[in-house]
Order: structure tokens, then sequence, then C-alpha cells
């Protein structure tokens, strides 16, 4: 199944890709997030850069958007990732949020479930994440659906002005 498929998942749900009209509902979902992960002052993102980030044309990024009855209430964000070592693409997920009203209904997962389907349509060795040590709920449902935790490997990042200075160097 093609990633621009809608998909209906039960319970009156409806997964499809995100458009370009969708950048205010995406942004206004990553403020959400931010401020669950109490990180809602690192983000800089607007509509604008969304946008274009998400569907311009140089983008390598996709979006799902859940509907219930018509309304969005979560979305993923995702790209293809590679590995050397299995010599295949990789999905990886950037971003799931399901709003707080409607958790517990299944979008989280029919999410996720759809992303497995990509990844498996896709020829994809992998599908992969990651979630704050602290976010408990998120975590039980990643080990209810038989994903597993990468505690061997650590996750490293460099940004702002450390990026500027390295990339300079």
């Amino acid at each position: 199944m093609d990633a621009r498929v809608d998909e209906k998942a039960g319970g009156g749900l409806l997964i499809r890709e995100a458009e370009r009209a969708d950048a205010a509902t995406i942004l206004r979902f990553v403020r959400e997030l931010a401020i669950y992960e109490k990180a809602e002052h690192e983000v800089a993102a607007t509509e604008e850069t969304v946008a274009e980030s998400l569907f311009g044309p140089a983008s390598v990024t996709r979006a799902l958007i859940c509907e219930r009855d018509g309304i969005a209430i979560g979305f993923a964000v995702w790209f293809f990732s590679y590995s050397t070592w299995l010599a295949k693409n990789g999905l990886y997920l950037e971003d799931l949020y399901v709003t707080p009203d409607a958790r517990g209904s299944g979008a989280g997962k029919a999410l996720m479930k759809r992303l497995a389907r990509i990844a498996v349509e896709n020829g994809c060795g992998r599908f992969e994440w990651s979630v704050l040590d602290w976010n408990e709920p998120a975590i039980r449902v990643y080990d209810a659906i038989g994903a597993e935790p990468q505690a061997e490997w650590l996750r490293y990042r460099m940004a702002g002005e450390a990026l500027k200075a390295f990339s300079a160097e």
C-alpha cells in the first residue's frame, strides 16, 4: 500500500497522507507535543517552514494525519533512513502525536500499523524511533506492540551554535 492511500483504521479512524494544507494542523500538534515533552521553548517551526520542509520540492520527509469523524486527532512524521549493515532502507519515525482527548482510541496504534505497512511494502529492514526515557505511557505502548528498546546505543546530537562552529573548523 502506498502511503498516499487513505486507510480506514477502525473505530471511525482514517489515516491519510498529509498535504500542504495540513501545515497549520501539524504545527499545532508539534507545539502540543513539545509542551508535553517540556520543550515548547525549542520549537522554532512556523506554518511556512513546516509547509516547505514537509511538502516542498526538496523534502525527503512525509507525514500522516489521523482523523476521527473528519477531525484531525493525530499525526506522524517519518522518512526513509538507510542501514549499511542490512543494505536496505529503514523507516524512521520522527514524531507521533495524538491529542489528549483521543488517547486510548487506537489512533496511535493505527498510525504505527500504517507506518509498519509502509516499511514492509517498501522493503525496509527496520522501523525505528526514539522516545524520552520518562515517557512511560508511550513506552508501554511500544512494548505492547513488540518493539524492543536499543539500550546499547546512545543517541548523539549536534545542533545550533555547536553545529555551526564544528562545520567551520
